[in-house]
Order: structure tokens, then sequence, then C-alpha cells
């Protein structure tokens, strides 16, 4: 029997052919663009004080656009999102507040409580959920009293601040809902929690991206919203965009309807020169707000408006809203206003979200407890909800910071070297609030979950960081906007090469050209490694703090106390698993075209010298034969080597370069596998230093095994992993290990000490602007690909290879079973436990035990390695929506079924399991 194809399905096959641009209109709008670089123009480059919350409100962004909940088309021209207000702020709630780098004890933070409820990857159904109090924010409250927080304490929240005792306030949900790729659908219903009646504003606004300005390099011509009759019963919009479209924008009922213009309050703000408009961003914040008359334009037109619909709401009562924004070449409506709202309205509603529970429900595998099934789908709707357009077009920034080193007299200014970049696309980010801007190597990790939804997207997002347009000259991939020459882990190909597998199991096809693309823009980016990472030529790497912040004893991307440099355990590992994955991804291209055979052979080869240099004898390598694992190596001035003993997750990423090439995959690369042979009796000592392979070393199924660690070491570093009092958490590995709770590592350079302790929560330190903390917390992109390798020692030692885990519990598994075990503490981080809590929410007791709070889930950035509470940034559902993956996948796989298949096994779209296995 066939599988159902469900309409969700469907409209994403209707916008991968392109006969409907599903996708034209979707959750693209950030959640905070102040404070960003891209709207930085001070001189010491001060992006969080240059342009704050305070002055959003009145000021006009130059790169993008922030809302509440919003929506916007893909080129951020048209956007839509929502504004509150209870009467008793200062201002509107137009956007989300929180804390700078220096105002919070651990860096920047949002403050407010809001929620990515569901979404489909058409984005043909979403819902939304902000919780706004009913009393008056506390924004100075929440500034103050954490900035006189130290590190060691507990931030201060808002639940902390009592805005929410007695359940005083509003929940509001915002649902979207498409008839057509143009004809959104949107219900707003606002629910009072309180035990007392309360006047709620509620002001749906639309406006333009101010592409016009006189400042701008090359204005547009200024598009225009104005007030038009429409159906009767509605108040009626009509937007006029020269490049977007013309669009009409229905509120049901006749609401008043506000219009001022997207244009900075300069003399409010005391910047230099006189305001454009009579009317301005701010205008309708001041004519609610402040009562002031004036601000708005009598006139009706302008390029921002919103619907002033005000309601007092009863204890327990709610309102809706309906609108409806619809392109003007969409199907005609009649003059009824019942054509646009009432009973059709309500039941595109009803049968966007039905679909969408289809969706999800022919993507679960049945073996999945509903418990993780919810899971899986909140993680994949916060990823899709963090999509967002990201505007960055790196000749016109420099020049207009005076900066672009092509022209005589410019100064020196953040990314000078980038100004060939021009990014103007829809981008997974990692967290649209806390990280409004794409990091490179989280994108990597967010395909994973994403192409369990829409592996097109995720594929586009391989290939937007390899298009000239970011990848650099030189052939380094973009890391971020605050440096994007910093350098992040090489985990693209790995990407790349999941991506291609994903695709060939789902539609029986491989989409080679994707593959050779990937692969030739790849190899620039393997070159930059090799010729800027690897100091002398040793084989050896670099490449500074890789992602892992505060991991080390010193700042890994700052000259060393000590002088002298790092060689690099993770960094030499990641270049391992790149050439692994690279040589994978040449043979699968060999198969089509023998040009690329002579590349596997390169890649090996690039992996044996890479393992001779990590895997020295002696001193002098990166292996510790006393202790049973790896540590970066400090080399002095004077050429004298240290190992520095921190037992992190450095230590542990050895493991996670290990492949396992099947038999059908060597004969495809005969020419290839000649040249290694023959390489091997040249240079046998090359073979000494890798997990032994080849023929005489075959495993399950005459595999073959290419990896760093012998499976001597294999086991000495998993009794370390999997003991409890050092790096295994019941909720994951932790990035350091509990060791070093009770022994810190210590080194004294000119009188100072400089340590490394045991935290599983916060950080205490300001290392990377102390947000992040990776001496303890349980990260999950690195879980997941540590679970990647156990898969992959499995597939050739299969049960011929057991290890106890827990360490001393007398429990023997195999590493299919290990790497099983690993995910389900993952998972349990989100899952009730006995009591019915949810260890993400730690000891916030409204999270555990309110039915408004409790089934609202929140995937942070990092966990805390003792308890699981979540920490960190609050929607980072990028890489920690690996989970879903995790859930995905252990769902399908049955561990006998993945031993006879190899890895097509991992990848295959049937269900091999029946129930959930313990």
């Amino acid at each position: 029997m066939k599988p159902v194809i469900t309409n969700e399905q469907r409209r994403l096959e209707e916008a991968r052919n392109g006969t409907s641009a599903w996708k034209k209109w979707g959750p693209y709008l950030s959640e905070r663009q102040w404070g960003t670089v891209r709207e930085d123009y001070s001189e010491g480059g001060d992006a969080w004080n240059y342009f704050t919350h305070d002055q959003a409100r009145s000021r006009t962004y130059r790169w993008g656009e922030d809302g509440l909940g919003g929506i916007s088309d893909d080129k951020q021209h048209l956007c839509f999102a929502l504004a509150l207000w209870n009467g008793k702020d200062p201002i509107l709630k137009e956007r989300l507040f929180g804390l700078t780098n220096s105002e919070g004890n651990h860096g920047e933070d949002v403050k407010e409580y809001y929620f990515y409820l569901d979404s489909t990857p058409t984005h043909s159904y979403m819902k939304y959920l902000y919780k706004y109090p009913q009393a008056a924010f506390p924004y100075a409250d929440l500034v103050e009293t954490n900035r006189h927080r130290s590190k060691n304490e507990y931030e201060y929240e808002l639940l902390d601040t009592g805005v929410f005792n007695d359940n005083r306030y509003f929940d509001v949900f915002v649902e979207y809902a498409k008839a057509g790729p143009e004809d959104i659908l949107v219900l707003i219903t606002a629910i009072n929690r309180g035990p007392e009646a309360a006047e709620l504003h509620i002001l749906p606004t639309l406006w333009f991206r101010n592409e016009w300005a006189e400042w701008i390099a090359t204005p547009a011509d200024k598009p225009l919203l104005s007030q038009v009759e429409g159906p009767a019963g509605s108040s009626t919009v009509l937007s006029v965009h020269q490049r977007l479209g013309n669009y009409s924008f229905y509120c049901d009922g006749n609401v008043p309807l506000l219009f001022t213009d997207n244009v900075t309050n300069r003399e409010f703000l005391h910047l230099d020169g006189k305001n454009e408009s009579r009317y301005l961003k701010d205008g309708i914040n001041n004519y609610v707000v402040l009562g002031q008359q004036e601000t708005i334009n009598p006139e009706k037109t302008g390029t921002k408006m919103a619907a002033h619909y005000r309601s007092g709401i009863g204890a327990g009562q709610s309102v809706e809203i309906r609108l409806r924004l619809k392109s003007t070449g969409a199907d005609v409506i009649g003059s009824n206003g019942s054509s646009i709202f009432g009973a059709a309205f309500d039941k595109i509603i009803a049968n966007r979200r039905q679909e969408a529970d289809e969706f999800y429900s022919a993507i679960t595998p049945g073996s999945v407890t509903p418990d993780e099934a919810f899971v899986m789908r909140q993680a994949i709707a916060g990823m899709l909800w963090s999509k967002q357009f990201y505007y960055f077009d790196g000749q016109s920034w420099l020049k207009e910071h005076h900066a672009h080193p092509l022209y005589f007299g410019s100064r020196h200014s953040r990314n000078s070297d980038w100004f060939h970049m021009q990014n103007e696309d829809i981008i997974s980010m990692p967290d649209k609030w806390e990280y409004p801007w794409y990091a490179a190597w989280d994108l990597a990790f967010h395909t994973l979950p994403l192409s369990i939804v829409d592996p097109d997207f995720a594929k586009q997002q391989i290939r937007l960081m390899l298009r000239g347009l970011y990848l650099h000259p030189s052939g380094q991939i973009p890391a971020y906007e605050w440096n994007f020459s910093d350098v992040n882990p090489p985990v693209h190909a790995w990407a790349t090469l999941f991506l291609h597998r994903t695709e060939q199991a789902l539609r029986r096809e491989a989409d080679i050209e994707f593959l050779k693309l990937a692969f030739n823009k790849l190899l620039l980016n393997f070159t930059w490694w090799v010729n800027r990472k690897d100091r002398f030529g040793k084989n050896i790497f670099e490449g500074g703090f890789l992602g892992l912040d505060n991991i080390g004893v010193f700042d890994r991307s700052a000259p060393l106390p000590t002088g002298g440099y790092l060689e690099q355990a993770d960094g030499t590992a990641w270049m391992a698993l790149f050439c692994q994955n690279m040589l994978e991804i040449s043979a699968e291209l060999a198969a089509h075209d023998s040009i690329y055979e002579d590349m596997v052979f390169k890649f090996v080869e690039h992996f044996l010298f890479i393992a001779a240099a990590m895997n020295r004898p002696g001193n002098e390598g990166m292996w510790d034969e006393e202790d049973g694992f790896y540590y970066d190596m400090l080399r002095s001035p004077d050429g004298s080597a240290k190992r520095l003993k921190v037992r992190s997750m450095v230590g542990l990423l050895p493991l996670c370069a290990t492949t396992i090439i099947e038999q059908e995959q060597i004969a495809q690369v005969p020419r290839a596998v000649a040249q290694i042979r023959k390489r091997q009796e040249h240079m046998p000592d090359l073979m000494e230093a890798i997990h032994p392979t080849g023929p005489g070393h075959f495993g399950v199924n005459d595999r073959a095994i290419i990896a760093l660690v012998n499976p001597e070491r294999l086991r000495r570093i998993l009794t370390k992993m999997l003991d409890e009092e050092e790096f295994l958490s019941p909720y994951g590995i932790r990035s350091l290990s509990k060791f070093h709770q009770d022994h810190p590592f210590i080194i004294n350079v000119g009188g100072q000490e400089h340590r490394v302790d045991y935290l599983p929560g916060e950080s205490n330190t300001g290392m990377f602007g102390g947000n992040s903390n990776w001496r303890g917390p349980v990260w999950m992109p690195v879980n997941v690909l540590i679970i990647r390798a156990l898969q992959q020692f499995y597939l050739y030692h299969g049960d011929g290879f057991k290890i106890e885990c827990p360490t001393g519990s007398g429990k023997m598994m195999n590493l299919f079973e290990v790497s099983q075990e690993i995910a389900n503490r993952l998972t349990r981080i989100f899952l009730p436990d006995e009591r019915g809590r949810r260890p993400v929410f730690g000891g916030t007791e409204k999270f555990q035990t309110d039915i408004n709070w409790r089934n609202h889930l929140l995937f942070y950035e990092y966990f805390h390695g003792d308890n699981g509470a979540g920490l960190g940034a609050s929607h980072q559902t990028g890489w920690t929506g690996l989970v879903a993956r995790l859930i995905h996948l252990y769902g399908l796989l049955d561990a006998k079924v993945f031993l006879e298949g190899g890895k097509k096994a991992a990848f295959s779209q049937k269900e091999f399991r029946t129930e959930k296995a313990v």
C-alpha cells in the first residue's frame, strides 16, 4: 500500500517544482534587530549601545525589521506583527525586551515569555503564544537587579519580579493559516488568565521596511499604505509596493486604523538632521500611550499602520480578532465581508490545523511515544519559526562606515575583509532574539532536523554558506556577523553528506549536482584550513575557540599569556573528520564521474598524515597514555611542549573522527584502493596510528573503518565518558568532566592563576561575553556527533565490542545500545518524569506545575550538567532541535537491521521497529 500524501506534502512539492510560492510568506521577521552589528554605525563598534531597545520604537532600521510573532515576505518588503498595550506600560509592546551583554550577569538575555507552538514547513499553519503581564512591564527592575548580580548568582527573571502573581496576565495566541500562497489568514485570541477583568489594546501592525531613505546608497521608490473602501463590516488597507506588488489587508469590524511612517524621530532621539516626515515611526505609540493626536496621519496614508482594537476582557474570558492579508492578484473577493471572514474563514483555519496534525502524524515513527512525538513536533516548530530574512551587503555597509579596504583613506572596521558579501536570504537562525544572525557551524546542525520536514530548505542552507556571496574568496566560511573571520568547526561536509543520504532514501535518487557543487566549494574550504590553521605544515591544527567558547584554561582565540601556541586536539580531530567526509563524497561522485576517484586517495592520505601527527607516541603526541585521554598541547616559544590536562569535550572529539566504509563503496573506487594499498606498503608506519582496518582487519559484513582511535584507546576513553562521576550526566555527555569539581585544573603564568573548574550551570567568567559555558553543561550538537561515532564503531564491531554503561554498573552494552542510552538521556531533558516535571524547566515552579505553562517547551542553548535545566539562550531551537532528529532516528531504527543494512539503514524512511526499545 502506498503511503498517504498529505496536503502539506503536496504544498512542499509545489514549492519545490516552482508551481506555487508557498514559502514566499513566513515567520521571517526577526525578534530583535536592535543591538546587531548590521545596525551599528558607531566609531568603536559598540553595537549594543549604539542602537538600543529604548530607541527601537523611534528609530528606523537599515538592514531588517523586528516584531512580536510576526511575518514578512521573503525579501522583507512588507511586515506584519502584533503590538499590545495593557494601559499601564510606558510604551507599546511592539518587540521583545531583554538585557544587553553588559546588563546581564551572564550576558545578553531576553526577559519575556513567548513560545513557538506549531508550524508546517510551508508555513501554511503557524501558532505563536506571548504572555503579556497586566501590570506595568518591569523594564528598569530587570535591568538594575541583574546588573548588580554577580556571575555566581542566578539571573533575575521576569517571573521573579512578581508581575505574573495571581495569574494577572494575558495569553495572546496568534495563528496564521494560508488559504493560498499569498492569502494569509490571521486569528488573534487573547485570554485573561487573571482573577479580574482587565483592559487590553491589541494593535495588529502592518509596515514596510524602509528602503527609500535618502541616506541609503541606492534608495527604492517609496511604497504606500492607505485606507480604502472595502467589504462591509471590515476596515481595509491597500498596500502598494513597486517590487512586491499590491496587497489588501482586511481587519474584521469597523476598527480605527492608525497611520504613520516608518521614519526615524530624529528630534526626539537628538540625532543630527531634521525629521523627514511629520509622521514618524513612534507615531502610533505616542498616539495610543501618550494621547498625542497629532502623531498619526488624518489622511489615513503612510508606510506603517495599525488597527486599534480595544477590549475589556473578563476574568477567564477571551476575545478573538480576525485579519486577512491577500495579494490583489489572488482570487477576487466580493463586496460582502462574510466572504473574507465568517464561516469560510474559520473553516480554513480549522482545515490547516487538521492538515498540520496529519503532516506530523505522517512523519512521526509509530513506535514513538505521545510525549516524544510532542517534543519532536515542538522542536521542529521552533526551528521553522526561527527562519529569518537576513540582509547584509558588505560593499554598501563598509562604504557607509567609510571602511571599504579598496578605497583610499578608509578606516579599519569590523569585517572589512568581507566586502564581497551580499546576503539577502531566508536563513535558519540559532535564536531570533539572542542570536538574530546566522552562525555557520550552528547552521550545519540545523539542517539535520530540518531535513525531516523540508530537505529542500535544509539543502538550500548549505548552498547559501558555500555561495560566492557568502564564502570568502580565500575559501573561509563566514562565522557570524560579530566577526565573520572567526573560525568555526568544519562540519559542513558532514552535513552535506547527511542531506545527500537523506534525500537518496526519501526520493530514491541522488542530487548529484548539489553534491558536486558542495564538494567543489568545500574543497576550497579544506584548502583554507590546511593553509591557514596548520601553522608549520605538520598536520596539527589550531583554530582558536572553535565554537567551544570558554572550554580551555586560556582564551583560545587570543594570544596566549605563556607565549607560543596551542596544538588543539579538537581542531585536529575536526580536520580528520573533514577528511573522512570529503573522501566519502568523492567516492559517491566517483560512481558518476571517475575524475573524482583521485580525490578519494587524496583525502585518505591526508587523514593518515593527520592521524600520525596526532597520535605520535611519547610526550610529543596529544594522547596521554597514563590518563587514557587526549589533551591540547601547549607549545612554548622555546619549542618545548606540555599537555594541558583538562578532561573536556576537546579530548572526546577524536572519537568523532570515525567513519565506516562499506564494501560497495570500496568497489566503486578500485583505482583509489590500489593507490591506498601502495601507500600502505611504502609507509607502513602510517597504519599504526589508526584503528586497524583493511584486509585481515575488516569488521562486520567486511566493513572497513577509518578512525583516529584504536579499540584499546576507544575502551579507555569510553570508560571515562560513561562514568557518571566524570562525563555521563543523567541528561547526556557533559562538556567537562565532573572530576574537575574536586580537582580543578590550575596553571600559574607570570604570577597569575588560570584555572578550570567543573561548572554545571552558568559561566562564572566573562570569557566570550559570559553568556555560554562549556565547563560542565550538556550541549546537544557535540552529543549528536558522539552518538554518530558510536553508531559507526557498532557497524564495525557489532556485538564483539561491549562496554560497561554506566561505568561501574555491571551492565554491559554494545555500542548501539550505548548510543541509544545517550540519546534517551538527552531526550529525557524535555519529557515529564514520574512526577510530571520536565528537567528542562529546573526549579521554576510556574513552568513545572501551571497547566497554562508546563506544556510550552523551550529549547535552550545548553543544559545543566547535573539536573538538565535549560541554560543560555532560551529559544535556541536551532541546534537543540537535534533532539527531534534523535527521536525520529531511534523511532525508526532497529539495532539488528542497522548492523545488517549499514549506513543506508540509518537513513531509510521505513520503520523497522514496532515498540520502543528500553
